[in-house]
């Protein structure tokens, strides 16, 4: 259940910047991975990240967990957020189109929504939310567009490894509610360490990165990857977790598709069609749905 003295514009903004913060990550790892192999790359992200969080997290006087207990709760939670779900997406884009993987994958807040329903867990279950879900989901698919679904079937190995990072990032944000004693920081360090530990061997042995000419761009696009949507998503997504609760962090999957289109409109000079002006805007409509304040009694 979210803080009932969460302040919902400012949540909403949040929500809305780690929606761009994640979104943004697609366009930076198109660069990256052009001379970057996808394990090597999510080994530098999570490096970085770790880095830069633990620096926050001495600056803000914070502590690491001591208890072992609570190191295995967030390995759970580095999986679930980063190392399985990372690796799942990242094999799946090799074999199937990025706009069906961003719809598969913008799914995670259906998946909230029933394995809450199915646990009984859910915070302040109402239709709202299930309308505002649907109506998130459908505006995905007429952003991307219609005519991506086409190529549902074809791939089905990847199109399955791209529905389960979803699940995995459903599972991600309820698992979340359990470090509700812990400051963002905490969870957010404690995740990328995790993340670390597994996937740099992981490059080591697979990709042989000492072996690597990366490009400046690539470079940088790592960089950006880390600092942007690694270091501030995280920091946003755990606080968001605590007072929006796990559907309705969950949603910001619905903008990041929204994002993507817009920095091409912004960036790249792309026209926006009508049909991708009602998808956005029922994206946000979704979001707001799913997010609206419960009334008091």
């Amino acid at each position: 259940m979210a803080d009932p003295k969460t302040n919902f514009g400012f949540e909403l903004f949040l929500l809305a910047v780690l929606a761009v913060l994640w979104g943004s990550s697609y366009f930076f790892m198109k660069i990256a991975v052009e001379t970057i192999p996808p394990f090597s790359l999510i080994a530098i992200r999570v490096t970085g990240a770790s880095v830069l969080l633990l620096l926050v997290l001495f600056w803000q006087k914070e502590k690491l967990p001591r208890e072992v207990r609570t190191w295995g709760h967030l390995l759970v939670q580095s999986f679930l957020n980063a190392i399985g779900a990372w690796t799942l997406l990242a094999w799946g884009q090799q074999y199937i189109d990025s706009g069906l993987a961003g719809v598969l994958n913008s799914t995670s807040p259906l998946f909230v929504f029933f394995i809450s329903l199915c646990l009984g867990r859910l915070e302040n279950i109402s239709w709202l939310k299930l309308i505002g879900a649907t109506l998130g989901l459908v505006g995905v698919v007429l952003i991307v567009g219609v005519d991506v679904l086409a190529g549902l079937g074809q791939q089905v190995l990847a199109q399955l490894a791209a529905l389960a990072g979803a699940i995995l990032y459903a599972f991600a944000a309820l698992n979340g509610r359990r470090f509700s004693g812990l400051a963002p920081v905490v969870t957010a360090t404690c995740t990328v360490l995790w993340g670390t530990v597994f996937l740099v061997p992981a490059a080591l042995l697979l990709e042989q990165p000492w072996a690597l000419t990366p490009s400046t761009e690539s470079l940088l696009a790592a960089a950006a990857m880390t600092l942007f949507s690694t270091v501030f998503a995280f920091l946003i997504y755990f606080r968001l977790i605590k007072t929006l609760g796990s559907l309705g962090t969950a949603s910001q999957a619905f903008l990041r598709a929204g994002v993507s289109v817009l920095l091409g409109v912004i960036i790249l000079g792309e026209t926006l069609t009508p049909m991708v002006a009602v998808g956005v805007s029922l994206a946000i409509l979704g979001v707001i749905a799913i997010n609206f304040p419960k009334r008091k009694a």
